[in-house]
């Protein structure tokens, strides 16, 4: 054999061995990486409020996920893969928001992921899909989220703002055909994010808005308003961009004048706990929530009898938050691995997105769909202050993208 350079046979030999063990090792490394994967826990990271001024939501919120991650990891995992819920305390600040992010994502491989607040979830999104390995959702309900072209691997456990807005006015355009509708909403960005659409599906619906109020959030002095909306005299007063005040003193100071509007609520103000802290004045108060709630019986609900097993207490709307937006993750990681995909962002928001007249065992009472970024389904529900519970006022209703 002619070489341009000799080497003895003896090397050459040596050589050939080398490169054949290196072909080896490189034709098994993507079965190795393959069976290494397909026995990795599936890390649901998570920013979550355990202290500060939102606690009372994160503490539910925990609870629901941390619940959901047991039943799933009791039954054998998703795909024999275990769920691994690696939380970080963010007190509802942004800033601690995305260290919680930054530092579990170095330290896990996540593919999911749960935000504490809107404005955590506008901030992280282009690290999301830079990423590109995992989807989100979280606390917030803001309208902005809803949109897949924007925050294509987020979603909403729910409907948005906007959609709770129009829940409400489905229900009221029902019952009282061209009612007059008053506003009233907090000045932040919670509060005003439904108020424009809101008065815009109103008038689609018939009903005249006579009155949009603005207050700061908490405990104000709202006497003013309260003569605005005297004067105004709506039928069906909604309230949103709070959790409780100034909603009492608003309800006690228009009862006192003789008002017979209706007063309402969105998703934070609607929690049963909550509301019965309205007292007196808190009796008849309705709302939308898109849950049944933890002690509701009257239906096939196999989750809910679940969670009453796990936690004889009750357990607030936020738990059922945290324990529903678990179990969506769950449902799009588990399709994702059967269809044989990797569990990139894009393949389990896709996989999401499949999800057609889906079965949440009793936590929504109507199967869901999924096609964009929420669930706009909900139901009215009464607070009946001799029961100390919510009552339902309505059957499910739906903005037509999923099942009523």
């Amino acid at each position: 054999m002619r070489m341009k350079y000799m080497i003895d046979r003896r090397a050459f030999m040596g050589l050939t061995a080398a490169a054949g063990m290196a072909a080896g090792v490189l034709a098994m490394a993507p079965t190795a990486r393959a069976a290494e994967d397909a026995t990795t826990d599936i890390v649901l990271g998570g920013s979550i409020p355990l202290t500060g001024v939102f606690a009372f939501a994160g503490e539910g919120i925990h609870a629901g996920i941390q619940d959901y991650v047991q039943i799933v990891n009791d039954a054998g995992g998703i795909e024999g893969r275990m769920l691994k819920y690696v939380p970080e305390d963010t007190a509802y600040k942004v800033d601690a928001s995305v260290a919680a992010f930054n530092k579990i994502t170095s330290q896990y491989h996540t593919n999911l992921y749960y935000g504490d607040s809107t404005a955590f979830s506008k901030t992280i999104n282009p690290e999301l899909e830079r990423a590109g390995t995992m989807i989100m959702a979280g606390a917030s309900f803001a309208s902005e989220l809803n949109d897949p072209e924007k925050y294509p691997l987020q979603f909403i456990p729910g409907p948005d703002y906007t959609e709770m807005i129009g829940i409400l006015l489905k229900y009221i355009a029902k019952e009282k055909p061209g009612a007059k509708v008053a506003f009233v909403h907090s000045d932040t960005e919670f509060g005003r994010d439904p108020i424009a659409k809101g008065t815009e599906q109103a008038s689609a619906l018939g009903l005249d808005v006579v009155e949009t109020i603005v207050t700061p959030p908490g405990s104000v002095d709202v006497s003013t308003e309260v003569l605005k909306l005297r004067r105004a005299r709506p039928d069906y007063t909604i309230f949103h961009g709070y959790v409780l005040a100034p909603i009492p003193e608003f309800i006690t100071q228009a009862k006192q004048m003789g008002m017979e509007s209706k007063f309402m609520g969105t998703f934070w103000s609607m929690d049963n706990s909550m509301v019965m802290k309205m007292g007196e004045a808190g009796d008849g108060f309705m709302g939308v929530m898109p849950y049944n709630y933890y002690y509701d019986t009257s239906g096939d609900a196999p989750m809910l009898a679940k969670i009453r097993e796990i936690r004889p207490e009750y357990q607030s709307t936020a738990y059922m938050q945290g324990f529903l937006t678990t179990m969506l993750m769950t449902e799009a990681i588990k399709r994702t691995l059967q269809d044989g995909k990797e569990l990139t962002g894009a393949n389990m928001k896709a996989a999401l997105n499949s999800i057609r007249d889906f079965d949440t065992g009793g936590i929504i009472g109507v199967p869901i769909s999924i096609p964009g970024n929420s669930i706009p389904v909900g139901r009215i529900y009464k607070a009946d202050m001799a029961e100390k519970k919510m009552i339902p006022a309505s059957d499910w209703i739906s903005l037509g993208k999923t099942g009523e």
